[in-house]
Parts: structure tokens; C-alpha cells; sequence
């Protein structure tokens, strides 16, 4: 498994979801069905563009839990914009869609390294008001009046099976793209390595010349742009613009990323394990929707995720570790 650059905890999460498939597929056996696989692919695609910006503020030392909202203004805004432009077409409505996600990162961005306020706390500060801006100034109301461009619904590829028809559409075409930009802003530049140094030591980072400001604003300015065009793939798979339709999201983001691998105090994390994270608990959503089980069940996952993710990430735990290590070193000697 190293050769194919997959570490143990991808490779626990690949054999995990591998065993839940099987087993889901004795208890539901329309779960592996191809059309219910393509959906599963098809949802899951916001969640990992989003994923996938998220991860860059993490291993950057960072957290954000204010880009679903972030999203969801997004997603007004650029249906706002695209009415004096005659509605525009994909190529006006990603541009603007990413580029209002940028602004509104590399807003968080600025008031993090600019004021010296550790992330989290920035974060909720805008997660509240983007969201209360947006619900008073949309009044809650929804979007239906898009163009045509953006509410056709694009299939890539589509085929008919015994269990009906099965298609992959847009969102994941574009899910695959932003998924290979990240990798390369994190694999083949020396910004991505001077992202991990970052999230690694900070300190170490600053005394040998990275610009902390710089990283700050392109990690969050990052994670601000694939939240733009997941607000976009999000309102066209929906094929509406619903205020409060990513409300939430978050959480599940964050779980599924620290599930694969991305640690929370930073300098770690891959793109496979985010993809494999997110799959995994689109999985388990999907596989509790078909048992019949309380969608209340999923969210204690959820939280229980996080919980466990913030934990083992504690220095607390590092100092437990070693204090029942300690005893048994000694008496070894």
C-alpha cells in the first residue's frame, strides 16, 4: 500500500467501507446497486469540494466552520450579479461564485493574523454573521427564478442497469477538478509544503522565512473558493437557492476530514483521506436511510467523531500517554 501512497489510515478507512458496503449490501441490497452508488457519488460532491478546502486550513494549523454559511451567501450573490450580466453562463458563474467564497475567507483570514484571534473563534464570530446577514437580507426566501444554464441538469455519463437508470452528473466532473488543483497546490509547490511547515511549527515556520500572513490568507482565501463553487454545485443540484440549505454542513465536513487523517493542530492530513472520510460517512447516512434507522443516529456519529478527532489531538492525552508509559518503562528496566 505505500507504493500507491496510501497510509494506514486510509487504508483502515478503504477496508472499513468496504465491510459496511458488504454488509449493507446483505441488509439493503438496493445499497449496491449502480444508481444508488452514482447518487451516493453525485451527493457526496459538495462535500468534498468542500472537504478538500477545509483540509488546507487544517493542515495550515487552522479551522473554519463558518464556510457552509459562507456558501450559502455565495450562492445569492452571484444569482444577484448574473441578473444585469442577462444571466451569464458556467463560466461567469464560477468565476464570480469563487471568487465572492475568496473574499469571504480571506475576510476571516484577515481578522485571524491581522488581530492576532485564534481561528475557531473567528469563525463562529462570521459563521453568525454571514448567516444572519443573509437571513435578513433574503428574508428566508428561496431562489427558483435561476438561468437556464444553471438549473439544466448536465449528465457526464449515464446507463441503464437492471436496477434503473444510473448517471454521474456535473458536480462530480467539477468535484474531480477541484480535487487535482488541491492536490497540486499541496503536492508539487513548495506553498504546499510551506503550508505543512506552518501547521507543523508555526515558530520553526516564521525563522526560516514563510510568510505566516501569506499562508493565512491562502489557506482560508482557498477554502473561501471551493466553498463558492460547492454553493454553486450545491443550488444547480438542488436546482434552487435555498438560505438555510447548507446550514449545518459543516460538521459533517469536519468529521468526515478528521476521520480521515487531517489532524486538527495541523501539519497532517491528505487528500485521500479526505475523500475516503467523506465517503465513509456518506455511507453511513446513506446505509441508515435504508435500515429505517432515526437520522437522530447519525448525528450522535457525527458528534462522536469530532469528539474523539478533538481528543486524541489534545496535548492532554500526549501527557497520559506518557504517564502510563513511564510506569511500565520503569518496571521493564
Amino acid at each position: 500500500m505505500p507504493r500507491l501512497g496510501i497510509g494506514s489510515t486510509e487504508g483502515w478507512l478503504l477496508l472499513v467501507i468496504l465491510a459496511m458496503g458488504g454488509g449493507l449490501g446483505l441488509f439493503a441490497p438496493s445499497f449496491l446497486t449502480l444508481p444508488n452508488l452514482f447518487d451516493l457519488l453525485n451527493a457526496s460532491a459538495v462535500n468534498i469540494i468542500f472537504g478538500v478546502g477545509l483540509l488546507v486550513v487544517l493542515i495550515a494549523g487552522g479551522i473554519d466552520i463558518s464556510f457552509a454559511v459562507a456558501a450559502s451567501v455565495v450562492q445569492y450573490l452571484t444569482a444577484m450579479a448574473l441578473a444585469p450580466l442577462g444571466g451569464g453562463d458556467w463560466a461567469v458563474g464560477l468565476l464570480l461564485a469563487g471568487g465572492f467564497g475568496a473574499l469571504l475567507g480571506c475576510l476571516n483570514a484577515f481578522f485571524i493574523h491581522q488581530f492576532r484571534i485564534v481561528s475557531i473563534v473567528v469563525t463562529i464570530a462570521t459563521f453568525n454573521l454571514f448567516f444572519g446577514l443573509l437571513m435578513f437580507w433574503s428574508g428566508g426566501v428561496s431562489i427558483y427564478d435561476l438561468p437556464d444554464w444553471w438549473t439544466t441538469r448536465v449528465v457526464i455519463f449515464g446507463t441503464e442497469t437492471a436496477g434503473g437508470h444510473a448517471e454521474l452528473t456535473l458536480p462530480v466532473l467539477v468535484m474531480v477538478a477541484c480535487v487535482a488543483a488541491t492536490w497540486l497546490l499541496l503536492r508539487r509547490t513548495s506553498t504546499g509544503r510551506q503550508l505543512y511547515a506552518m501547521g507543523d511549527n508555526p515558530e520553526g515556520a516564521r525563522r526560516v522565512g514563510i510568510s505566516i500572513g501569506a499562508m493565512h490568507y491562502l489557506a482560508f482565501g482557498w477554502l473561501g473558493l471551493m466553498a463558492g463553487i460547492a454553493g454553486l454545485m450545491q443550488s444547480h443540484y438542488a436546482q434552487e437557492v435555498v438560505p438555510n440549505a447548507l446550514y449545518g454542513r459543516e460538521l459533517d465536513v469536519l468529521a468526515a476530514v478528521v476521520l480521515g487523517g487531517a489532524r486538527l493542530g495541523g501539519g497532517r492530513g491528505t487528500i485521500l483521506g479526505v475523500f475516503l472520510g467523506i465517503i465513509l460517512v456518506a455511507v453511513t447516512q446513506n446505509g441508515l436511510n435504508l435500515l429505517g434507522i432515526s437520522p437522530y443516529a447519525f448525528k450522535m456519529i457525527i458528534g462522536a467523531i469530532i469528539l474523539v478527532a478533538i481528543t486524541l489531538s489534545s496535548q492532554g492525552v500526549g501527557r497520559l500517554i506518557g504517564s502510563w508509559r513511564t510506569p511500565a518503562a520503569r518496571g521493564a528496566a
